[in-house]
């Protein structure tokens, strides 16, 4: 039996969801709807709640901060953590990722890096290239991995950091992160890992995967809401903070505070979307995130091979290697179309809505010859998808492909 053929656990899981009245296959982007515990659970503790946590000693304060508490310790054990005060939160991966790049590399420091990376990770290194940092960037092969020893070849004596996406957010391929892992604890080299596509959908564990920093975001397979996400941060990692502010202890020191998580903190934190976070992530732990994979990669699985037949349809990197993993993203183009024209098609003509464009990852587009086209239509499947979502988007894009072929 076939990853396909097997029933997916998930498919009740659409009863669970509020009715949005439209396909969404943009979970690459944002996971929608969210489970109604997180619509609920946020909207409850914000109303009995909802102020500044940690700050004085009134009950609401105590029940404010005892939620952020909890939620650290969530999330510490999630990512395999062993303290939940390394556990810190930001407005997402792209913020934890600039705070971790900024305050562990310097100039005359050497980064190694991929093709692979979100503009999160592309733009502050781009930037360090300009004030004195080397960074290597490597490339992936035909099917859309990196080879580890590639990435490992390239250290050099004064290599400090490797930044290395888990997930492609374009093509769907999970990086051998563990190697190189490895190779950077035996070198005493960091690895700040960005796991904005896996958090949720893959395990994640800091020592399997030799990560110093995970930088996460709780608005995708966490399935919280925006604005909230964060880091672990293992032991012994002293990030430098390039931030100042309030922490709400110790406010007569005149420097920011260098203990965890306060090192990375500043001011009043998102409370609201701490909240969706705790819900979020406590919803994926019930269901499981293998079997949640399991239902996602069965209906990519479908979807894929529901394309791939479909005269002028171009789909990228989309085999499947024994041995490596996933996630639920699939990339495509019409022939003769933009991606833009063909998400405008799939949106106003069959109710489908998908991602289009370079996706925030030009250097993935370079390398599939897409930057030409001005990019790629994404579909990102997520829980709430079924069997009957799949089907209708196959039949979306075979009528877009067959009205373009009229037209030759």
């Amino acid at each position: 039996m076939t990853l396909a053929e097997q029933p997916s656990p998930f498919l009740k899981l659409d009863e669970e969801a509020p009715h949005i009245g439209i396909i969404y296959l943009d979970n690459g982007a944002t996971s929608f709807p969210k489970p109604e515990l997180v619509y609920s659970f946020m909207d409850s503790s914000y109303r009995n709640y909802g102020v500044n946590p940690g700050r004085s000693g009134f009950d609401l304060c105590l029940e404010a901060g005892n939620l952020v508490v909890e939620t650290r310790k969530l999330l510490c054990h999630f990512f395999g953590g062993t303290d939940p005060n390394r556990l810190v939160f930001g407005y997402n991966s792209t913020d934890a990722l600039n705070l971790a790049i900024f305050g562990l590399i310097k100039p005359g420091d050497h980064v190694v890096t991929t093709h692979m990376e979100h503009n999160a990770t592309l733009r502050p290194l781009w930037k360090l290239e300009h004030e004195g940092v080397a960074v290597d960037w490597v490339d992936f092969d035909a099917q859309g991995w990196v080879d580890p020893q590639d990435i490992i070849r390239r250290f050099r004596k004064n290599t400090t950091t490797v930044v290395m996406n888990h997930g492609s957010n374009v093509i769907g391929t999970v990086q051998d992160v563990a190697m190189v892992g490895k190779a950077c604890r035996d070198r005493g080299i960091h690895l700040i890992l960005d796991a904005s596509q896996t958090a949720g959908m893959v395990p994640v564990k800091a020592d399997d995967l030799g990560a110093d920093v995970i930088c996460f975001t709780g608005h995708k397979s966490l399935m919280g809401p925006m604005g909230i996400g964060g880091m672990y941060v293992r032991e012994g990692v002293g990030i430098t903070h390039t931030r100042a502010g309030g922490t709400g202890v110790k406010s007569a020191q005149r420097n920011h505070l260098d203990e965890y998580p306060y090192r990375m903190e500043y001011g009043t934190p998102n409370l609201p979307g701490i909240a969706g976070l705790n819900a979020g992530v406590k919803w994926v732990e019930r269901h499981g995130v293998d079997a949640i994979h399991h239902h996602e990669m069965a209906l990519w699985k479908r979807l894929r091979d529901g394309l791939r037949p479909i005269d002028g349809i171009t789909l990228y990197c989309a085999d499947e290697v024994p041995g490596k993993e996933r996630i639920s993203v699939l990339s495509f183009n019409v022939d003769g179309l933009e991606a833009m024209d063909t998400g405008t098609m799939l949106d106003v003509d069959y109710n489908i809505a998908c991602r289009t464009g370079l996706h925030c990852t030009p250097m993935v587009h370079e390398h599939l010859g897409t930057d030409k086209l001005h990019g790629a239509v994404r579909f990102g499947i997520g829980p709430f998808n079924t069997e009957a979502h799949i089907e209708a988007a196959i039949l979306g894009v075979q009528e877009i492909a067959r009205m373009q072929r009229k037209k030759k």
